[in-house]
């Protein structure tokens, strides 16, 4: 029973992806029937186009489901041990702590997408969604990352090249970038990307 099959593999809450569910031995036309049933009996909520969840109650009996950064995390970026993609731009830039603005709209680089770069609405959020310069994989996953982003380093920068050098060092030191690792890659980006690469030194942080 699908019910069955979606309690054993999901959680509360989680992202349900009809994409997810397609096998070869029902119809989309028979699985969206399933899926209907399921949720005018309560057991599985719609949250948006394509995606469901087994609903959460709270203490007060009112329902708590995703929200749209997750929903965008597990379709682009990861679900389980699967890594699809990273953050990009102003997003990544802010987490990295190169700058003080605050993106308006999420940039994601996935590989779930065939576009060069499109806009995508999930629940009231956008966000921008583009392919990777080359497939992204657990093992090159931080090093393409930080390449995306020294790709367009002054676009993003508040701070000086010498802060900004050091908080490459630490996201190199923590995820165990290796010089190797940018030499396999680097030559897939533009020529920027070599200067800023130089400019801010990394090469001396690299092992």
């Amino acid at each position: 029973m699908l019910y069955n099959y979606i309690e054993e593999h999901y959680k509360k809450a989680e992202p349900i992806f009809f994409s997810d569910l397609e096998r070869g031995d029902i119809t989309k036309s028979a699985l969206n029937q399933q899926l209907k049933k399921l949720c005018d009996k309560g057991l599985l909520q719609k949250y948006d186009k394509g995606v469901y969840f087994i609903p959460k109650k709270t203490l007060l009996n009112s329902t708590i489901g995703p929200n749209a950064d997750l929903v965008a995390r597990y379709r682009f970026i990861s679900k389980g041990d699967n890594i699809d993609g990273f953050y990009g731009g102003n997003s990544f830039a802010n987490q990295l702590g190169i700058t003080m603005q605050v993106p308006r709209m999420v940039e994601i680089v996935s590989n779930n997408t065939n576009s060069s770069g499109r806009e995508v609405r999930i629940g009231n959020r956008r966000f921008y969604v583009r392919q990777p310069v080359v497939p992204i994989t657990k093992e090159n996953v931080y090093v393409l990352q930080m390449l995306e982003l020294l790709k367009n380093l002054d676009a993003y920068l508040d701070y000086s090249y010498e802060e900004a050098r050091e908080r490459f060092a630490e996201y190199i030191s923590v995820h165990g970038i290796r010089r190797s690792d940018v030499d396999l890659y680097i030559r897939k980006y533009p020529i920027v990307t070599f200067k800023y690469y130089y400019e801010l030194e990394l090469d001396h942080v690299l092992a």
